[in-house]
């Protein structure tokens, strides 16, 4: 909580200097990520499925950016129908509650919503169990699953070999493929030519010091996307 602090050069991106610092923000990680999961490290094409599970800030931005890509049908999974409406907002075009289902999710979408799975999945939970669901309703021959959500220490991931001989791919992926200090001021512009917007992210503001640990309240109360505090 200071008022200063040293950074080295390599890790700093000039923006533009017109850009508001209280929404560009959300570039600095989370948004980023899950745009750049779908452009950069799939690269999910016109016409393409998309499964995305976890319907945070990551998850909207996935389905954002698939939706941007062109992608035919856009499945987000979650256990809070509560989601759903925002996700809709941002281009989905079906809706899946898991905890309703009375079999496993992935079989669910792979057998009764597509032929097969879907293209692309996104895991944006950090739950292993999901992640394997999520790479096993992907298409087998071709189907490309992306693990964004950050695990638990110590957790592992797993699935049976036969998911994999079958032609899926399991991927992981790091601030979406993007170079901070080249592609942000990009990402940037995009946003204030109109291109990206991400106004809907922000759902909760404070100010000052004393509202961090009320902007971490919110982001633990299950109905906040992102926080933005202003110092």
């Amino acid at each position: 909580m200071s008022e200063y602090t040293v950074l080295a050069e390599i890790s700093c991106a000039k923006v533009d200097a017109e850009a508001p610092l209280d929404k560009v923000c959300l570039f600095g990680c989370g948004v980023a990520t899950g745009l750049g999961a779908v452009w950069n490290t799939c690269k999910v094409e016109v016409n393409s499925t998309v499964a995305v599970f976890g319907l945070g800030a990551v998850g909207l931005a996935v389905i954002q950016g698939a939706k941007m890509a062109g992608a035919s049908k856009i499945f987000a999974v979650d256990v809070n129908p509560g989601k759903f409406p925002a996700a809709i907002k941002m281009g989905a075009t079906d809706t899946v509650d898991s905890s309703k289902l009375d079999k496993p999710v992935q079989n669910h979408i792979a057998g009764d919503l597509t032929d097969w799975g879907v293209d692309y999945s996104f895991d944006c939970t950090g739950n292993t169990t999901v992640m394997r669901a999520a790479l096993e309703c992907s298409h087998r021959g071709w189907g490309t699953s992306c693990v964004i959500g950050v695990a638990a220490s110590g957790h592992e991931i797993s699935t049976r070999p036969f998911q994999l001989v079958t032609g899926r791919v399991w991927k992981g992926t790091a601030f979406g493929g993007f170079k901070s200090r080249r592609d942000v001021p990009l990402l940037v512009e995009r946003f204030m030519a109109g291109k990206l917007p991400i106004d809907d992210y922000i759902t909760h503001t404070f100010n000052g010091v004393e509202g961090t640990n009320a902007a971490i309240d919110a982001l633990h109360g299950g109905e906040c996307l992102r926080a933005v505090v202003k110092y």
